[in-house]
């Protein structure tokens, strides 16, 4: 579609003063973190709500609770995402499509929250998924299988203080978890796979060190366009439908529909100053769009086989049925819990001798100082 160049040129402008502002994904997602602070309600009077104690992990019992209405006894979905909102550095989507599990992890004692878990189906391709298993699977028989994790969020100074983050990816591993799921995606889940939030950027990932649970797989290849701020995607939007006889870019029932929607307004963008032969503006254009692609970093690619000896084989439909594995106990959920401990009373303890303990809630605030990526 070719639009007036009047209106390509105001849209590309506000493609470019946009992304201009970022040199890094850390710059992009403090950005779009303070925005949507300064758009909530304070966040400072949740900090009652997690976890802050001084407890040997040795002494620490656990609490999932179930979030949504489907589930007897559960948590409100507003609950989850206000406070899942305080502490994570990603802008997670409110409305997910597609079948999904969320979990907020509480400490028995305290009842205190400390972090938060969703599941939901995975990514459609991945590149260190198909060198793993030598070329793109089935996806009919993959989506039987798999289940991928989207948030697993501990709070702070609980993931710092006792190795959080490890807690909960391993509670994600476990039968508990996968017997869960196979009830709620109504599946026989054998694999499970996350991602680190920041890839290439950071020299680590609370994914590592979790063998025999979970095993690195390389960095994924993909790149995609940062998505447009809420206020500045529905300016140019609501602008476009305009442009197109006052119907949306896509079908609102559409997965994705932001990421797509955003894509064909480039593309509208490009074609319409290349028809009107404006080279200097798509010049400019193309040059802040490749810039903000390549804020984007591989990302540690993680799977787990729940302690099935032949997930590999099943996926390639090699083997009709999953067989378990010589590991399969130690994925019993209070198994993982004890392998946790031990790691965590070490760092807890090495902190406690060097005095880092840390005793502060940290959530984000409405100050431009913002201190915490996580």
């Amino acid at each position: 579609m070719i639009i007036p160049e009047s209106d390509a040129e105001w849209a590309a402008d506000e493609f470019i003063n946009y992304f201009e502002n970022f040199t890094s994904i850390e710059d992009y997602l403090r950005y779009v973190k303070r925005e949507i602070v300064t758009q909530s309600n304070p966040l400072a009077s949740l900090k009652d709500d997690f976890f802050n104690e001084d407890i040997h992990p040795n002494e620490m019992e656990f609490d999932i609770k179930f979030v949504g209405k489907r589930f007897q006894k559960s948590m409100p979905q507003e609950h989850y995402i206000n406070l899942l909102r305080a502490v994570s550095s990603h802008n997670n989507e409110s409305n997910i499509p597609g079948r999904e599990l969320r979990w907020m992890v509480y400490e028995k004692r305290s009842q205190q929250v400390l972090g938060f878990i969703r599941f939901g189906s995975p990514t459609i391709n991945s590149k260190p998924r198909n060198n793993w298993l030598g070329h793109q699977p089935n996806l009919s028989i993959f989506n039987r299988h798999a289940v991928m994790g989207f948030v697993i969020v501990p709070s702070q100074p609980f993931g710092y203080n006792y190795l959080g983050g490890k807690l909960l990816a391993l509670m994600c591993l476990s039968h508990f978890a996968r017997e869960t799921l196979n009830e709620v995606f109504e599946k026989e889940i054998g694999l499970f796979e996350t991602t680190s939030l920041y890839g290439s950027t950071t020299s680590a990932s609370q994914y590592d060190g979790l063998k025999p649970f979970m095993r690195y797989k390389g960095l994924t290849e993909s790149k995609f366009l940062p998505l447009l701020h809420a206020d500045v995607f529905h300016k140019l939007h609501d602008h476009f439908t305009r442009l197109n006889n006052n119907q949306p870019l896509t079908e609102n029932r559409a997965s994705s529909k932001k990421m797509k929607r955003q894509t064909k307004m480039i593309s509208w963008i490009r074609n319409s100053l290349k028809e009107y032969g404006n080279t200097e503006k798509l010049e400019k254009f193309n040059a802040v769009i490749d810039m903000a692609f390549g804020l984007t970093q591989k990302k540690r690619f993680y799977i787990s086989d729940y302690g099935y000896a032949n997930i590999r084989e099943v996926l390639l439909e090699q083997d009709d049925k999953l067989v378990q594995g010589q590991n399969w106990d130690k994925f019993h959920l209070e198994n993982i819990i004890s392998w946790w401990k031990r790691k965590a009373t070490k760092r807890y303890e090495k902190l406690k001798q060097e005095n880092r303990f840390r005793d502060k809630v940290e959530l984000w605030t409405e100050d431009n100082n913002i201190q915490i990526i996580r």
